[in-house]
Parts: structure tokens; C-alpha cells; sequence
């Protein structure tokens, strides 16, 4: 089968890559809305693309032209928490992509207990095994369609305990689920392990690079 791109709708194209692209991870993302409501919705165009500040990307599509209030309430108060919900939590987690209004809260209404931020005033999920609380950095729009890839800088990292082990996260326990095509979702599966590939070890540009004063003419 050949699919020429530039003659699909942009909600044929996305059904396509939804499927190709898979699995995802899911951003479930908490802001503060209007009166201090807390907003909650997932988000599956999620990455990291940065370790040093830690930085965090999530792609927040528009709905008939408009931001969704995820993105406007993120540009309001300049922060917001991405929680990593696992498999107890993933009814929650699909039924908070129901629609509402601005000034409805999402965890309210799917009886999802809140905690404070530390660093930052958007409260985060209190049942979730990982939170990030993260400031605003930047956003850049794409395509034609006003989706836009906004990015967050993780300022406190909220693990639940015997999660982290040597600095890593214990991925099995942590349960996370994923999002394919559609309203489907799968969990992590059988884990394949390989042997340890020697890499250089991460580094802050300019900070550990040879002085320019000792390198050959």
C-alpha cells in the first residue's frame, strides 16, 4: 500500500501516526485552571529533550482553533506538574480526557487526591508512583494545524519510595502504561535485557570541554 501524504486530512494523518508511532508514554499533566481548579488531562506526544537542565516536551494539539486549557493555563501561571500515572490508575487517566469547562476540576471529579507542589504552585497527583514539578522554558508551534511542542524544566522530581534503586527507576515496578492507536492502551510487557554498550559519559558543553588555550595550532 502506498499513502501519499500530502493528500490526507490532518485527522487521517494523525490516526495514521498514532499507530506507527507507538507505544507512547503518557504525560498526565496537572495546571492550575480558573478560581485555583485543578486541571488534569493526558497527553501521549511526550519525551525528554534535555538532561542537563532536565527538560521535558509535550506536543498540545488545538481543539476547533483554540488552545486547550492545558496549554493556556500553562502560559498563565508558567508551571506545571507531569504525573506518570501506572496500570491501578488507567481509568482515571482515559476518562480525564473528557471534555469540560475551564473551571471544572478534573481530579475532583474523578476523586483523585491532590498534594501541594514543593516548588511550584500547581499541585500534583498524590497517588501516582513518579511527579515532576516543572517550570515553564518555551513553546514552538508546528504544522498547520496550531499544534504547539511545549517544554518544561523539572525543578523537583517526586518518586514514590523503593521506585529508585542506584539512581535508576526500577521501569518493572513503576507499571507504566502506554498509548497506541485509538483509545487503546497497553502496559510494559516482557522485559528483554542486552549487554551494558560502552558510551561516553554525559557532559556539560563548554564546562568539561578541552581549554581552546591547549589545543595544537
Amino acid at each position: 500500500m502506498r499513502i501519499d501524504a500530502p493528500q490526507l486530512t490532518p485527522q487521517q494523518t494523525y490516526k495514521l501516526l498514532s499507530g506507527i508511532v507507538v507505544p507512547r508514554p503518557i504525560a498526565w499533566i496537572s495546571t492550575l485552571g480558573p478560581l485555583g481548579k485543578v486541571n488534569l488531562a493526558p497527553f501521549s506526544c511526550f519525551t525528554f529533550v534535555s538532561n542537563a537542565p532536565p527538560l521535558l516536551g509535550i506536543n498540545i494539539g488545538r481543539k476547533a482553533g483554540e488552545r486547550k486549557d492545558t496549554a493556556r493555563n500553562i502560559l498563565a501561571h508558567q508551571h506545571f506538574v507531569v504525573n506518570i500515572g501506572d496500570e491501578t490508575l488507567l481509568d482515571a487517566m482515559h476518562d480525564s480526557a473528557e471534555e469540560h469547562p475551564p473551571e471544572v476540576s478534573e481530579a475532583d471529579l474523578l476523586g483523585l487526591r491532590t498534594l501541594p507542589g514543593a516548588a511550584i504552585d500547581t499541585p500534583r497527583l498524590a497517588d501516582v508512583p513518579v511527579s515532576m514539578e516543572c517550570r515553564f522554558h518555551s513553546v514552538t508551534p508546528y504544522g498547520d494545524t496550531g499544534a504547539e511542542f511545549f517544554v518544561g524544566e523539572v525543578l523537583v522530581f517526586h518518586i514514590r519510595d523503593g521506585l529508585a534503586r542506584d539512581g535508576k527507576i526500577d521501569t518493572e515496578a513503576l507499571r507504566p502504561v502506554c498509548r497506541i492507536g485509538g483509545p487503546n492502551y497497553a502496559s510494559l510487557g516482557p522485559i528483554v535485557s542486552k549487554r551494558v554498550i560502552r558510551q561516553t559519559p554525559k557532559s556539560v558543553m563548554g564546562a568539561d570541554a578541552p581549554d581552546a588555550s591547549t589545543k595544537a595550532p
